[in-house]
């Protein structure tokens, strides 16, 4: 198992930056994949990015070029860097990890931090 405590949400204007932040409980070596989704209400739950224990990153095509998934082993922290942010960002970001253990794969989230975009 693993807990996630994401931090880092907040309101800012368009055009401006945020760094959202995501503690796991666990090593993160240990952990598959960690990545950020979010979601507004009255809508699915939608991925943002995701980042492998192998580097390997994946982004949603409305994000690219201006969103950045990163991780810091040695703090057990995944980050979003969020750079010239849009009213249609505004959404509860959650942090999830998804942890393979023999054939079975786990996903955890965390309780999700919220990013308002005025205009």
């Amino acid at each position: 198992q693993v807990q996630l405590v994401e931090s880092g949400g907040g309101l800012v204007q368009a055009g401006g930056s945020l760094r959202l932040s995501c503690v796991a409980s666990r090593n993160s070596l240990s952990i598959n994949a960690m990545g950020w989704y979010r979601q507004v209400p009255g809508k699915q739950r939608e991925l943002v990015a995701t980042l492998t224990s192998g580097g390997v990153t994946n982004y949603a095509d409305s994000v690219k070029g201006r969103f950045t998934i990163s991780r810091d082993n040695a703090k057990n922290t995944v980050y979003l860097q969020m750079n010239s942010l849009k009213p249609e960002d505004t959404a509860v970001y959650y942090c999830n990890a998804a942890i393979q253990e023999r054939t079975l794969i786990y996903t955890y989230w965390g309780q999700g931090t919220r990013v308002t975009v005025s205009s």
